[in-house]
C-alpha cells in the first residue's frame, strides 16, 4: 500500500505493510415486519467492523516490534489509527504472529474501532475551519512540526469554501505540514530501532524514542484528518 500505516507507536514498515486493510461496517437495523408483507425498518446507527490487515515482520528487529504490538493488545488500550485520510481510535482485539525462523514472522490484526476520528468533527457539529484549526493546534501541541502557516492559512477567509483561491492554499499548506510529519514520524521510528534495548539506561531511551513515535502518531492523524475536511468542504 502507498503511504504510511501508523498503529500507536508503530510505524509498519516494508513487509510489514499490508496489500490491503479490510474496514467498513453495517447499520443496526430493527426490522418490524406487518401484515401483508409491509415492512418498517428503524436505523438504529452504525457498527463499524473491525479494522484488519496482515503482513509480516521481517529483519533482526522482527521479534521485537512483533511482541511490542503483542504487548499494546495486551494492556487493553486505545490507539490512535492511521493511513491515507482514515484516522481512527481503536483497540487492539486480536493479534496472531507465526515465527517462522528470527527474521520472519508473518502477523494478523484486528483492531475494533472506539471513534471514527474523521466523522467525529461531523457528528461533534462543529464548523469545517473550527473542526480543521482544532486539528491544527493538537498536531502542534505534539512539536513534531510548526504548524503555524497552515493556521493562518485556514484563518483566511474562504478557507472552508470548496474551489476558492482560499481553500486551495488551505489545502496546499496543511498538506505541506501532513508531508513534513510524515518524514519527522520515519526519523522517529529509526530513533525507536537505534535505542538500545539493554540495561535501564538502553530501556529509558527506547522508552522516550517510543513515547515520542506515539505522540507523533496522533499528531499525523489529526493533519490526515485536517487536510481530508479540507478537500471535501462544501460550505
Amino acid at each position: 500500500m502507498a503511504g504510511s500505516l501508523l498503529l500507536g507507536p508503530v510505524l509498519f514498515r516494508d513487509f510489514e505493510l499490508p496489500e490491503r486493510i479490510a474496514w467498513g461496517g453495517a447499520q443496526r437495523l430493527a426490522v418490524h415486519e406487518l401484515p401483508g408483507g409491509r415492512r418498517v425498518i428503524d436505523a438504529m446507527g452504525r457498527a463499524d467492523a473491525p479494522i484488519a490487515w496482515s503482513g509480516t515482520f521481517s529483519g533482526e528487529d522482527a521479534a521485537m516490534r512483533a511482541r511490542l504490538l503483542d504487548l499494546m493488545r495486551a494492556d487493553g488500550g486505545v490507539w490512535p489509527l492511521t493511513w491515507g485520510r482514515f484516522f481512527y481510535s481503536v483497540v487492539i482485539q486480536a493479534v496472531s504472529v507465526q515465527y517462522e525462523r528470527a527474521t520472519w514472522m508473518p502477523y494478523r490484526i484486528s483492531c475494533v474501532v472506539l471513534r471514527d476520528e474523521v466523522e467525529g468533527v461531523v457528528e461533534d457539529g462543529l464548523s469545517l475551519v473550527q473542526g480543521v484549526a482544532g486539528d491544527l493546534g493538537l498536531a502542534g501541541q505534539a512539536g513534531l512540526v510548526d504548524v503555524s502557516a497552515a493556521q493562518s492559512a485556514v484563518g483566511m477567509a474562504g478557507a472552508g469554501v470548496l474551489g476558492s483561491a482560499a481553500n486551495a492554499d488551505a489545502v496546499g499548506s496543511v498538506g505541506l505540514v501532513r508531508d513534513g510529519a510524515e518524514v519527522a514520524l520515519m526519523a522517529a521510528e529509526r530513533n525507536v530501532r537505534g535505542a538500545g534495548f539493554t540495561g535501564f539506561a538502553g530501556l529509558s531511551s527506547a522508552g522516550d524514542a517510543a513515547g515520542a513515535l506515539a505522540q507523533g502518531a496522533v499528531a499525523l492523524g489529526f493533519l490526515r484528518r485536517a487536510a481530508a475536511s479540507l478537500a471535501t468542504a462544501e460550505s
